[in-house]
């Protein structure tokens, strides 16, 4: 990969993610809080995906209220999306997914049943959570921040997308990021977890996330 420009952003985002070898290294994380960890990005992306659809730039004044739809709509996709990942990963690492628990308290209405599985799933987490997750996941909203600042509105990528593009956004990334993540996870874990795969694991995460990051932004960097 050709080495990209350096920018404020790009530093930022390889800080943060350089930032999980401290659990590695100092709490005695394992490849189950890694992921759990990487999870939790996703909460933080999909939070500044709304701020980015809230700030489309649109020709006409009335076209902002096309947003009092469009978002609602992504709150309950995108929610649902990562409601069954993380639904998934706690079933797959053994902390305790049993419907009757997670959902306490009857459904919520309708499409809402995701929203509110979402909910569930982070208390879940939460309850699970490592010592220093919370800063970490701190450091990670701190540099998606800090893109979303230099890259959508000092440098106009507001001006350059759509609602539509705005929607789909997330998916992509999340997707290729979690099936490089899982698949280095699972043979990490059947080995117990030695810390130099998990430097490693860190590393192909920190790798994979610059290459997205510059295709993403490649027309503003």
């Amino acid at each position: 990969m050709k080495l990209p420009k350096p920018t404020v952003s790009l530093a930022a985002l390889v800080a943060a993610n350089l930032v999980p070898l401290v659990g590695v290294l100092w709490f005695g994380w394992d490849a189950t809080m890694i992921v759990l960890l990487y999870w939790a990005e996703n909460i933080v992306i999909g939070a500044y995906n709304i701020l980015r659809m809230a700030l489309v730039k649109v020709d006409h004044p009335a076209a902002h209220l096309g947003k009092l739809f469009v978002i609602p709509f992504f709150c309950i996709h995108f929610g649902g999306f990562c409601a069954v990942h993380g639904f998934f990963l706690l079933a797959l690492f053994g902390l305790g997914t049993e419907a009757e628990s997670l959902m306490s308290g009857g459904s919520w209405p309708g499409p809402l049943v995701f929203v509110q599985l979402l909910a569930a799933v982070i208390a879940q987490v939460w309850r699970n959570h490592p010592e220093g997750m919370g800063w970490l996941v701190a450091c990670l909203a701190v540099s998606h921040g800090i893109s979303f600042v230099q890259n959508y509105l000092v440098r106009g990528e507001r001006a350059a997308t759509s609602m539509g593009k705005e929607m789909g956004r997330p998916y992509k990334r999340i997707a290729i990021l979690h099936i490089t993540i899982i698949a280095g996870a699972a043979p990490i874990m059947m080995l117990g977890s030695p810390v130099p795969l998990l430097c490693i694991l860190v590393l192909l995460k920190t790798y994979m996330d610059v290459r997205l990051h510059v295709k993403s932004h490649k027309a503003k960097t």
